[in-house]
């Protein structure tokens, strides 16, 4: 091979390399050592171009930490916000194991436990298939609801085919006055959570009702309603032991 076949070869080489680069750089910034040789180069003073390239690496390197920064504080802010949570539900179970008699276990779930968990309105509703206890429980509280067996697997999943779940959160619009009552009209979301009370005693619901429609939504979690849950049930078994 003569020197100007040589050079030749070598000129449409660099020709092709040039072409591979032009239409995807990112083989070369994202490649650490050949970056590392090029900034290498352009320390021993190869080339302006090389300076350049270090430049574009920079400029992707703090657009990478933004993007990590953006993650971090999108983390943090939902740890402090489900801690906020965590505190409000261990606050609310608390005040529910304060009262010494139904009645004032009832009051404290309308108020001030609705007022710890942020809700416009706090409902339990009892399975009963007696006519004789839906009227006296009816005179304890308004927060109280009885209604006949099968009610709350069918509120749960609104007529439809589908299993039960334990929570449910959804944007709602009452058009029924049976669980809420007059405040129905602005009530736009709501948190379901049925309640197991052990062998042999139909189930309950507690309803947590708001006005604000993105306070309860599908997409959000469960596992501190699951909880809270949990432990109402156990603590209903003791008022209705």
């Amino acid at each position: 091979m003569d020197e100007g076949t040589g050079m030749t070869s070598t000129a449409a080489m660099i020709d092709d390399l040039r072409e591979k680069i032009i239409a995807d750089p990112d083989v070369i910034l994202e490649d650490r050592d050949v970056m590392r040789a090029l900034i290498a180069a352009g320390e021993s003073g190869l080339g302006n171009n090389i300076v350049d390239l270090r430049g574009i690496a920079l400029e992707r390197l703090e657009s990478r930490l933004d993007r990590l920064e953006d993650t971090h504080r999108s983390v943090i802010a939902a740890a402090y916000e489900n801690l906020a949570g965590t505190n409000q539900v261990h606050r609310a179970l608390l005040r529910l194991l304060d009262p010494t008699d139904f009645a004032s276990f009832l009051r404290d779930l309308g108020g001030e436990v609705a007022e710890i968990l942020r809700v416009d309105a706090a409902r339990l509703v009892l399975e009963t298939v007696s006519d004789e206890d839906r009227k006296d429980v009816a005179q304890l509280e308004k927060v109280l609801v009885t209604a006949e067996p099968g009610f709350i697997d069918s509120y749960l999943t609104q007529g439809r085919n589908v299993p039960v779940r334990q929570v449910v959160l959804r944007q709602v619009q009452p058009d029924t006055d049976v669980i809420y009552g007059e405040t129905r009209d602005w009530i736009r979301s709501e948190a379901c959570l049925k309640l197991d009370f052990g062998p042999g005693r139909l189930p309950g619901m507690l309803v947590l009702g708001a006005e604000d429609p993105h306070q309860f939504k599908p997409t959000q979690g469960t596992d501190l309603l699951a909880f809270f849950a949990g432990v109402f049930e156990r603590v209903m078994r003791r008022w209705l032991a």
